[in-house]
């Protein structure tokens, strides 16, 4: 654990072990206030959705001049 105080002058090093996977927690005085976490990321690859998304005829043809009317164009 870790005052406000304290986080301030290490942050950088409390994102390393953030990052590492260790959570941080920080106090005012006695009182936990907040955490410092890691983000989990999704574990994405390249091409992993090919061959898995239909994308119907003329999706990307022009607007008409109606669907651009609703559209504000």
């Amino acid at each position: 654990m870790y005052t406000i105080n304290q986080a301030k002058t290490l942050l950088s090093q409390l994102v390393k072990e953030a990052a590492a996977g260790k959570e941080v927690m920080i106090t005012r005085g006695d009182v936990p206030v907040a955490r410092l976490v890691p983000i989990k990321r999704p574990n994405r690859r390249p091409g992993t959705m090919k061959g898995k998304l239909k994308i119907k005829p003329g999706a990307f043809d022009p607007l008409s001049a109606e669907e651009l009317k609703i559209f504000g164009g």
